[in-house]
This record gives C-alpha cells, sequence and structure tokens, in this order.
C-alpha cells in the first residue's frame, strides 16, 4: 500500500504540471487536450433535468457513456506516460487525473494489473463524490449507487489502458447513506451479473432514431434547397473551390475543352475525373498521362500509339492514349511539357479529330475530349516560343482556376478528415481523431504543397499515432517542415509564433503569400497587446487605438470563431461534471 501511495503522489505532481491556464484566450490545457471549468452545481442540476426528463434509467445509461468516454480520453494521456514509466504508476495517471479534475478523491485499496495477460483487479476508496452528494441532495438516500458517470470514467479509463473490458461496480456509495464510496474492477467475463451492467454502456434504440430523423430533415433541406452532391473524392466548401466546381459544373454540360490551371498538389485530375464523371461521356474511358512523367522520344507514341518495327524495341504494334480514350475523355497533366513538334501534332487532333501512329501512314478518326492541366503559365511560354500559340488558344477555351489550399482554409478540415478514415483503414489503425493543438497548427500551415502534402502528412501521422489514440502535432510534421513554417512565424503549436521577429516587410509578404491571413494578424495584435497589458483591456485597448468595447468585441468574436473551428471539427462538448478533455 505505501508503493501504490508513493506512485499516486508521483503522478500527481507529474499531471499537474501538464496543466495550464490562459486566460488572454480562456483555454485550459491539459497536455494536448483543450478543457472546461464547469460549476458542480450546475452539472448536478443538468444531471437532475436529465433523470427528471428520461428516467432514472436512461439517465443512467446516458451519464455512464458520458463518463465512459471522458475515461477514454484521459487514458490517451496515460499511455503516452507508459513509455516512461512502469504500468502501476502509468495507471494511476487516470485516479490521478479523476482527483486533480474535482470528481472525486481517488485512493488506492488494492491494485493487481498485469497488462501483457491482461490480468486486472482494482479497488478504489471515493471520497467526497460531487454525483453521490448532488444525488443524495436532490432525491435522498437511494436503494442503488447513483455515481454514474464516475463508474463509466473507471470503466472507459481502464478498459482503453487494459485493451480489453474492465467492469467496475460501486460497493458502496454515498448516495447509499455510506460515508464514503467504494468500486471494485475486474475483466467483464469475470462477473456473474456482468451483462445487466452492461447494457448501459450501449446506446438504447431512441437515440438511434433520433439521430435517423435528424438525417433525414438534413437531405430533406439539402434536396429543397437545390444541393447536389458533390463526386466522391472532390471535398470542399470554401468560396474558392464552390466556384472552380461551378465553372466546372457549367464545362461538363458540353464538350469543350478544358483547361485546369493551379499549383502542384491542388488536385487538378480529381477535377478532370469529376468533369468526366459529370458529362455525357461518364460510360467510356477515361484516360490520364502526365506529360512531364514521360521522355521526350516517347511521348508521341504513347499519345498516338506505334506500329510495329517503327522504331527499335516496337515489336509490336500497340494503341496510344487517343485510341484508348476513344468516345471518352483525355486528360493530359503537365502540358506545357510537351515539346513543340508533339504540340503540332496535337493541335492537328484537335482541328481535324485525327491521328496517325508512329511509324504508320493510315489515318484513324478519335472522338475525345481533351482536358488539360498545367502549374505553369502558359502564356509566358507562348512569350518564350517555347508552346505554339494556336495550341495555346485552342486548349483555353474554357479556363477553371483551381486555388491553392492556403486560400480555401475551410476546406482543411474536412480533408483531414477523410484522408484519416482512409489511411486509418490502410494501415489497420483505429485512431479517435486529432488532438486541439494538432487541429490548429493544420490550419495554421501555409501548405506550400498543396492537398498533396496534407494528405502524405496525414498519412505519416496515421503511421506514427499508436492505435486508440489521437494524431498529435509531432506525429504530422517533421522536423524540416516545422523549421520551415517557423522561418514565416507560423507556430505549429496552435497559431502564430509570436517570439518570431522580423520587420512589416516581412510580415506583409507572408500575408500576401498566403502564408498568414489577416485574422492571424489580428489574433497575434490583440493578444500581443493583451498580454503586453498583463490583462488590463482597457490598456490594451488603448495600445491598439481602440475603446474597450471595441477591443473586447473583437475578442469574443475571435473566440467565437475558435469555438466554431472546434465544433465543426468534432470537437467534444462538455460530457462530464469537470474540466471535460
Amino acid at each position: 500500500m505505501t508503493k501504490l501511495h508513493s506512485i499516486a503522489h508521483a503522478a500527481s505532481d507529474d499531471l499537474r504540471a501538464r496543466v495550464h491556464f490562459c486566460p488572454e484566450t480562456g483555454q485550459i490545457w491539459l497536455h494536448e487536450h483543450r478543457m472546461l471549468l464547469v460549476h458542480a452545481e450546475a452539472q448536478a442540476l443538468l444531471r437532475k433535468e436529465l433523470i427528471d426528463s428520461l428516467g432514472m434509467d436512461r439517465a443512467r445509461g446516458l451519464l455512464t457513456r458520458m463518463g465512459y468516454a471522458s475515461g477514454l480520453r484521459d487514458a490517451e494521456l496515460a499511455r503516452t506516460r507508459a513509455e516512461n514509466v512502469g504500468d502501476l504508476e502509468a495507471f494511476m495517471t487516470g485516479p490521478k487525473l479523476h482527483t486533480l479534475e474535482g470528481i472525486v478523491h481517488v485512493t488506492p485499496v488494492k491494485l493487481d494489473l498485469d497488462r501483457a495477460s491482461g490480468k486486472f483487479y482494482g479497488e478504489f476508496l471515493w471520497e467526497n463524490s460531487w454525483e453521490g452528494q448532488w444525488h443524495r441532495h436532490h432525491y435522498g438516500i437511494h436503494s442503488e449507487p447513483v455515481c454514474w458517470t464516475q463508474i463509466g470514467y473507471a470503466c472507459g479509463y481502464t478498459s482503453a489502458f487494459m485493451g480489453r473490458p474492465v467492469l467496475y461496480k460501486e460497493v458502496e456509495c454515498v448516495g447509499m447513506g455510506h460515508d464514503n464510496c467504494r468500486i471494485v474492477g475486474k475483466p467483464v467475463q469475470e462477473w456473474p451479473d456482468a451483462a445487466e451492467h452492461m447494457r448501459f454502456f450501449t446506446p438504447e434504440s431512441i437515440v438511434d432514431q433520433l439521430i435517423e430523423l435528424q438525417t433525414q430533415v438534413v437531405q430533406l433541406r439539402g434536396a429543397i434547397a437545390g444541393k447536389e452532391k458533390l463526386p466522391a473524392d472532390l471535398i470542399g466548401r470554401s468560396p474558392g473551390f464552390a466556384a472552380a466546381y461551378d465553372l466546372l459544373k457549367h464545362a461538363a454540360a458540353s464538350q469543350i475543352t478544358v483547361l485546369l490551371l493551379g499549383e502542384t498538389g491542388v488536385g487538378k485530375e480529381l477535377f478532370a475525373r469529376a468533369l468526366h464523371e459529370l458529362g455525357s461521356r461518364r460510360e467510356r474511358a477515361f484516360v490520364a498521362l502526365n506529360c512531364a512523367a514521360i521522355p521526350n522520344e516517347l511521348v508521341e507514341s504513347e499519345l498516338f500509339g506505334v506500329e510495329k518495327g517503327a522504331y527499335t524495341g516496337a515489336l509490336v504494334s500497340r494503341p496510344g492514349r487517343f485510341e484508348r480514350a476513344d468516345g471518352g475523355s483525355l486528360f493530359l497533366d503537365e502540358i506545357g511539357e510537351l515539346p513543340l513538334p508533339t504540340q503540332s501534332k496535337l493541335l492537328r487532333v484537335l482541328q481535324e479529330g485525327e491521328i496517325e501512329r508512329v511509324g504508320d501512314q493510315k489515318t484513324r478518326k478519335v472522338n475525345v475530349r481533351i482536358i488539360a492541366a498545367t502549374n505553369d503559365e502558359l502564356r509566358q511560354r507562348v512569350k518564350e516560343g517555347r508552346f505554339r500559340s494556336d495550341l495555346y488558344y485552342r486548349l483555353n477555351a474554357f479556363q477553371v482556376n483551381i486555388p491553392p489550399l492556403r486560400e480555401r482554409k475551410e476546406d482543411i478540415s474536412p480533408l483531414a478528415k477523410r484522408f484519416l478514415e482512409k489511411y486509418s483503414a490502410l494501415h489497420g489503425k483505429k485512431l479517435r481523431g486529432f488532438t486541439d493543438k494538432a487541429k490548429r497548427a493544420l490550419l495554421s500551415y501555409a501548405w506550400p504543397g498543396n492537398i498533396r502534402e496534407l494528405q502524405n502528412m496525414i498519412e505519416r501521422g496515421v503511421i506514427l499515432a499508436p492505435s486508440g489514440t489521437r494524431i498529435e502535432v509531432n506525429h504530422l510534421f517533421s522536423s524540416l517542415v516545422e523549421e520551415q513554417a517557423h522561418e514565416f512565424g507560423v507556430d505549429l503549436n496552435g497559431g502564430l509564433d509570436l517570439q518570431q521577429g522580423g520587420s512589416a516587410a516581412a510580415l506583409c509578404d507572408a500575408v500576401l503569400n498566403g502564408v498568414m491571413t489577416l485574422e492571424q494578424i489580428e489574433v497575434m495584435l490583440i493578444e500581443s497587446a493583451v498580454d503586453k497589458a498583463r490583462g488590463n483591456l482597457s490598456a490594451a485597448a488603448r495600445m491598439l487605438g481602440l475603446t474597450r468595447p471595441q477591443l473586447a468585441y473583437r475578442l469574443k468574436r475571435l473566440h467565437e470563431a475558435d469555438a466554431n473551428l472546434s465544433m465543426a471539427q468534432g470537437a467534444p462538448g462538455p460530457g462530464t461534471s469537470h474540466a471535460v478533455p
């Protein structure tokens, strides 16, 4: 017992060091998880309302599951500590967090665990249980244990830590008239009446029905508003994305040649495939060719085909991309890299609708829609004589500009979520999303490699993050990427690097180049002023040339935007009566 108390004391000191309060931004952090400080009485009133509205049984199930979810989150921190300490000390993270978060004072009575074999037995004394005390206050002495959220927490935390289902039962409870509460935990299969207790961890059908009804309402509203579903691989809701997609839909209704413009990695091929799927050729082939990836001496045979014996190594006749795409669409990526002789032959195909294989004099008719793309400035190539002007004007009949990811901040979160789902399945991982700081870092980064870089970075995070946890900042960004980000004053831990120096010209360049946004500049100025004024809003307002109400309004707007961002990314709301991770 002395050893357990010593371990618990050491864990408590370490955990207190991981709690950070930021009065300027109104945020509380435990490691990488944002917390909330909630009034116990307010939470107790909410608990009472749930019981009065849903009934004792349903309220118990809901509160148990809320506690279980909170326990899962705290287990993530325990697993990170387990890398440096023994199993006993790592496990005591949960009981000490339960104490640190103001829920109940936890004292270990007996603890015997072996994660390798799955063996577990735990007995703990609970003192000053907020839940038991408030239930007794509202309803008097109860015939059964009532610390439902706390039991859910213990089950969720221990199950996640052990990697197998563990069930706790409250054998004594202040809500039943005892002086303190006492709980005992064992693997589920070791309890003969486990089924009676485990039913509270399964959502009831009424909840599923409500969710289904809500989904139907959303779908009906979307149908009424005339909204159409995007192709599966296209994700976006930003104004820039919407403008590009709207142009794509207009082009799909015709057979006009389309030129897609955008930086490397913005998803030009996805737009090309979407154009093909939206058009009348969707039932025929979509063929893609990266012109920059084919040697100049082979590009013509790839495009137009080759006859047997046309050159050394041409042992058989084979069709080119145009013939393979006949009746469908041909996507020519990096069109600016085509050599001039090939440009002339491509122009003839566009004008006459016929090709000649390399080494053959026979013409073949083809019916192909051309979709071209480039990340280069074709007009400049025309001026320099490296690209035919007549071909340029033929290709540029309908131009669609795809904005870079740094101009599509609203699209980063849904894209990251989709890539997380994809690579979690590919690598056999079960991950719970991103930490709050990782989400902020994803939104702060400039993404010079655009969506392709985001995709690769999410896959890196999936590979590095332990299964059952959330992806953290260090899982996403390599040291090289962090170094490049800090050169532009971007703090990957959640916003702007206020320690970063630099002139006003450099700051302007960062905004104009898309590395930083005006909103980030405003955040930086306001937070710097408030910090310099030591939290005095009146003094900070004077520094910024504002009135105090104007500054208070801006702070409120920024905090609301931050809260909406967290909600849009699936950040949890208050699920327990304490500082919720």
